[in-house]
């Protein structure tokens, strides 16, 4: 008999961990694929920052494919992903996730792939209920029909709830080994990888994604309305994820390191924007994004100064270096976290 075959899309998360194995323990073969769209979390943020020391820094969706013994394809389409995101066709859900657009443009692109290695179907872990902007009952045939996959696209975890699909109807895998799971809640999932044995794994609140989160996509939004304009670069989107980020006045703001992984990585970005931090106390690093005259740059070291040791002092000195490495010291008083906070917009 021919062995099928299978890709599966891997986020990371337990429930496409599940899933694949739900599969594979059918005799099929398979093997992941990852797409990269920049607004994931892992990888990023935990990887530069200090807190949680305790969990391993990793990318979760190697992970998943190391406990799994399969190959994972991760797939760069941050460029592709931008249609997605500026124009959805079915909407945002409660923040800037495109989550339904979103799906059906990764299982597009799974499909499409499929058949250029002439694979037989698709795997999701995606579960009735589980994601109120695209994992509803009347949802999932949309994501179906519209990219493509049709009956090629198989969910494990939920199969029992929807109609048959070509590799059940066909006896690629069987129907009864496959789930029934639905609603938000996790306890059959935990309960299935406690039997398979899998530990450690992601934990599924808060999604793999950016998007999902209200105050990033409220800074991304601040970035689009004060550019004039929705388009985005990869350090756009990076540096959105890093740092407070402080605009004092409509043409420029201040994303100021919070840590010293934060401080580093800004560090990276000297090159490309002006760059503050005091020179007689240990403080945070600031960027300044946007355009600033010796006014605003004055008005930018106040506010930096305030994030360091020398909060209290009457005067600090604050460097400033520019992208073409000239520099200059302003000895400036710290402002107060009042008049941070009760003048200047902190997105």
């Amino acid at each position: 008999m021919t062995q099928r075959k299978a890709i599966s899309l891997i986020s990371g998360g337990l429930d496409s961990l599940l899933a694949t194995k739900m599969i594979q323990d059918q005799g099929i073969h398979v093997e992941g694929i990852h797409f990269f769209t920049g607004f994931c979390i892992e990888g990023h943020t935990h990887a530069i920052r200090k807190h949680e020391l305790k969990k391993p820094k990793r990318n979760n969706a190697l992970w998943v494919a190391e406990q799994l013994g399969i190959k994972l394809h991760i797939v760069d389409v941050i460029e592709e992903y931008k249609s997605v995101l500026l124009n959805p066709r079915h909407g945002y859900g409660a923040n800037m996730n495109p989550c339904l657009d979103c799906k059906v443009f990764m299982v597009k692109k799974a499909h499409e792939w499929l058949q250029r290695q002439r694979f037989d179907f698709i795997i999701t872990g995606e579960v009735i209920g589980q994601r109120p902007h695209s994992q509803l009952k009347n949802k999932l045939p949309v994501v179906a029909k519209q990219s493509g996959a049709t009956e090629r696209l198989l969910r494990p975890l939920s199969a029992k709830l929807l109609p048959e699909t070509l590799p059940e109807r066909e006896g690629w895998v069987e129907r009864e080994l496959l789930g029934d799971f639905h609603g938000r809640g996790r306890k059959p999932q935990i309960a299935l990888a406690k039997r398979y044995g899998f530990v450690d794994y992601a934990q599924p609140a808060g999604g793999c994604c950016f998007l999902t989160d209200a105050q990033y996509s409220h800074k991304l939004v601040d970035l689009w309305q004060h550019r004039q304009s929705r388009d985005y670069s990869f350090d756009d989107i990076m540096l959105l994820k890093v740092g407070r980020h402080l605009r004092p006045r409509p043409h420029f703001k201040l994303i100021i390191g919070r840590e010293e992984g934060e401080n580093n990585f800004l560090q990276g970005y000297k090159h490309q924007f002006i760059t503050l931090r005091a020179i007689d106390h240990a403080s945070a690093l600031a960027l300044l994004d946007g355009t600033a005259d010796e006014d605003d740059l004055r008005l930018a070291a106040q506010i930096v100064a305030r994030f360091g040791q020398g909060r209290d002092a009457e005067s600090v000195a604050i460097s400033v270096q520019h992208p073409d490495k000239t520099e200059q010291i302003l000895e400036v008083k710290p402002l107060s976290v009042a008049e941070i906070r009760g003048e200047w917009a902190v997105i």
